[in-house]
């Protein structure tokens, strides 16, 4: 499974998804409210990754490490 970041304006972005050749299997979505929208409040950023959790891939031993994930593997 590839991951894709895809951004723009919701038309933009479904013209993108649905230009894939791939079937798509999942999708995670950020809505931006306007400033004056009434409604709950902002989340956190560790509230927004907790609600995604049970969405995510674990592999344990995997080293996410910063240093890690900006490293550059052999060959590469």
């Amino acid at each position: 499974m590839t991951a894709r970041v895809l951004t723009g304006s919701k038309e933009e972005i479904a013209r993108q998804v649905a230009s894939l050749e791939d079937q798509v299997r999942q999708a995670i979505v950020f809505i931006e409210q306007p400033s004056d929208a009434s409604g709950p409040p902002a989340r956190t950023i560790e509230e927004l990754f907790a609600e995604m959790e049970p969405h995510m891939v674990q592999v344990a031993g995997a080293d996410d490490s910063r240093e890690a994930r900006y490293s550059r593997l052999p060959g590469e």
